[in-house]
Parts: structure tokens; C-alpha cells; sequence
């Protein structure tokens, strides 16, 4: 498509009131998606990700995060005691901010893999600092 340039990967900054920030690491250049033109990746983001960003005449007109990610649970109920329902879940906010639903069997502070496709829980991961 005439126009449109597809860059494998611009590594996300910060947020300011514009949108979203993303540099690429080449360059140095910066620039803005909107959050309309995030739309539900905004979910996923995480400060340093690399992520693609398609641009059209020079703007930006979509992004495409990794299939998954590793973030933490900030916030969850703790699972009922003796509650060994197959496949049963709770909710639990994510560092982001988005919320999933987990099996009973993951706690808060917690690290997990989320498929960023559909939103949903894959396993519990070992973070390492």
C-alpha cells in the first residue's frame, strides 16, 4: 500500500496527554499514538517493550504488541479453602491496570503470562529482579 511504512519495532516510554510515546531506538525519534489508535493494547503495555508500529504518510495508524506478556497481580481475592472446583477463576487487576480472570490457585503479587490476543490467563511465571 503506497504510503505506508511498517516498522518492526519502537520501544514504548511513557504516556503523556497526547497518547502514547514510542522511540525508536536507532534514531532516537519519538512518536505519539493516540489512545483511540491503541484501542485495547493499551492493556498490555509495559515501560521498554518493543512493539510494532505501522505508520501511513508518516502518522501512525496502529500498533501490534507481542502475543504475550508478564506482568504482575496487584489485586485479587484469595481463593476459597477446600474450593477444588475444575477450571474455577476470580478476577485479578494486573499492573497495568486490565483485568483477567485467574485460576483460584493464583495469589496477589504473583507473576503471569497473559495472552495479550484474547485477554487471558496462560500460567504463573517466575519473575527474577
Amino acid at each position: 500500500m503506497p504510503g505506508r511504512t511498517d516498522f518492526p519495532t519502537r520501544q514504548y516510554i511513557y504516556q503523556d496527554a497526547d497518547g502514547f510515546v514510542f522511540m525508536d531506538a536507532g534514531s532516537g525519534e519519538q512518536i505519539t499514538v493516540s489512545v483511540e489508535k491503541m484501542g485495547e493494547d493499551v492493556h498490555w503495555l509495559i515501560e521498554s517493550m518493543d512493539i510494532g508500529v505501522t505508520l501511513f504518510n508518516g502518522a501512525p495508524i496502529g500498533v501490534e504488541v507481542p502475543s504475550h506478556v508478564v506482568l504482575q497481580i496487584i489485586a485479587s481475592e484469595p481463593g476459597i479453602k477446600g474450593d477444588t472446583a475444575s477450571g474455577a477463576q476470580k478476577p485479578a487487576t494486573l499492573s497495568t491496570g486490565a483485568v483477567i480472570n485467574v485460576p483460584l490457585f493464583v495469589k496477589e503479587g504473583e507473576w503471569v503470562k497473559v495472552d495479550t490476543r484474547e485477554g487471558t490467563y496462560l500460567e504463573r511465571v517466575n519473575k527474577q529482579s
